[in-house]
């Protein structure tokens, strides 16, 4: 449990991981879907993803260069893991 929170703890993390969820996306679009980012953050958050093995960067060859980011399958287990989060913060709490 330590890993998985130590993993998601910085902020702006889950986010990324949410839009990732969605398919994989290059750099661009996760820009445009998470506009409140700033270049650094996201730049950062995705190093921090690949270092824990979550996210994998695909290059793909040409001019300009392509990237896609995806989640490998140790990120995509993080889906039920946000849902349950997501579940447990709508509950009312009486």
């Amino acid at each position: 449990m330590q890993i998985t929170l130590a993993t998601l703890r910085r902020r702006w993390t889950t986010l990324v991981v949410r839009e990732l969820l969605r398919g994989d996306r290059s750099y661009s679009e996760l820009r445009l879907a998470l506009l409140t980012l700033s270049d650094k953050v996201l730049s950062d958050r995705l190093a921090q993803l690949g270092e824990a093995g979550v996210v994998e960067r695909d290059r793909r060859p040409g001019w300009p260069p392509r990237v896609r980011y995806a989640l490998t399958p140790r990120g995509r287990r993080l889906g039920p893991v946000l849902q349950a989060l997501w579940d447990w913060g709508a509950e009312d709490p009486s």
